[in-house]
């Protein structure tokens, strides 16, 4: 049993100290989230725009090919 005694210092302390564990743990997560996505989106935008200049080239030669054809000869 208690003897009566409650050391409300210690508590707030104790609660406040966890708080702040609780908050910092959350800023962390979010930190290390954000620099994932950053290391995952640099790769994907890179093969995305590789891809994009892949697909305009094919075509602009596609375009090349089909003018060359119909044009008339001299």
């Amino acid at each position: 049993m208690s003897n009566g005694n409650f050391d409300i210092n210690a508590a707030v302390s104790s609660l406040t100290e966890s708080a702040g564990k609780l908050f910092q743990l959350q800023v962390d997560l979010a930190n290390n989230t954000l620099k994932t996505l950053v290391s995952v989106a640099e790769p994907l935008a890179k093969t995305a725009t590789d891809l994009i200049g892949n697909v305009a080239n094919a075509a602009n030669q596609i375009l090349q090919s089909v003018s060359a054809a119909i044009a008339p000869k001299k």
